[in-house]
């Protein structure tokens, strides 16, 4: 009986540890089914733990430095020839690791297509907005990247809601929220620089500059959806020519419960152009 008890616990830690070492390499096996079909270098940046709230997005798994990290070493073992296809499902996360990202991105010589199938948000829609190419599925979706602001002590609050707050006269506001409303006009000046310099790959300068201004200016709840009809009404890259072969490959990135899952994963070996 004791016999087996013991086998019961190991199967216990070891069924869940071997499961998961063969999802992790289905994933690698779809991964490079993607690059050879396409020639690409394939990432990933998945967070399928989200909790989405009506006003505002509150993150369980978000975009972070160690994501920015993983990316950025990546785009470092490609080629300058070899294009990058970034899969992305995100409901955002810190400004500073998607900005790394997508710049990034921007800078990569070939092709980079960024790979929308159902969300990208704030910090995921500023990743997408470095691509040559935006591929968004059937009924996926990018947000606003108006910056949000804090100072210790209080709640995050959009920046652009903190501005119109400042705009009503109130004698008995202390200097925190003074200092917020400094901050929310520099952060929104920031995140317009930033977009427009992103658009400028894809749009002229007078159109890269009314949609960085619509994106940034917080016109909207920073969880507003924008789906591929309006993204494209803004003049961004989009296509809707998805491909199967991603939708296979978010199947194998299942919600974790209350568990980690993995963010960014590719295969960690140099790709270098073939010579002819």
């Amino acid at each position: 009986m004791s016999e087996l008890i013991w086998l019961l616990i190991f199967l216990a830690f070891a069924v869940p540890v071997v499961q998961q070492r063969v999802l992790f390499l289905r994933r690698m096996t779809a991964i490079r089914h993607i690059e050879r079909e396409h020639g690409s270098r394939v990432i990933t940046l998945i967070h399928r733990q989200e909790a989405l709230a009506l006003l505002g997005v509150p993150l369980v798994r978000y975009i972070d430095i160690e994501d920015s990290e993983s990316v950025l070493g990546a785009i470092h073992l490609t080629d300058d020839d070899i294009p990058i296809q970034l899969v992305i499902h995100t409901p955002g996360g810190l400004v500073i690791a998607s900005t790394q990202i997508a710049q990034a991105l921007s800078h990569h010589p070939a092709k980079v297509q960024v790979i929308v199938p159902y969300l990208a948000m704030s910090g995921g829609s500023l990743i997408a907005l470095a691509a040559d190419e935006i591929v968004m599925g059937p009924n996926a979706v990018i947000g606003p990247v108006d910056p949000q602001v804090s100072v210790p002590g209080r709640t995050g609050y959009p920046a652009a809601s903190v501005l119109d707050a400042l705009e009503t006269p109130n004698p008995n506001r202390d200097d925190s929220v003074l200092i917020m409303g400094d901050m929310a006009r520099k952060a929104r000046e920031q995140m317009f620089g930033i977009v427009r310099a992103l658009l400028s790959k894809t749009m002229d300068p007078e159109q890269a500059e009314e949609t960085a201004r619509m994106l940034s200016e917080g016109r909207w709840t920073h969880d507003y959806a924008i789906d591929l009809e309006e993204a494209r009404e803004m003049g961004l890259p989009v296509t809707p020519e998805f491909p199967d072969e991603v939708v296979r490959l978010m199947r194998l990135y299942p919600q974790a419960g209350k568990r980690k899952p993995g963010g960014v994963e590719f295969i960690p070996v140099p790709y270098e152009k073939k010579q002819k």
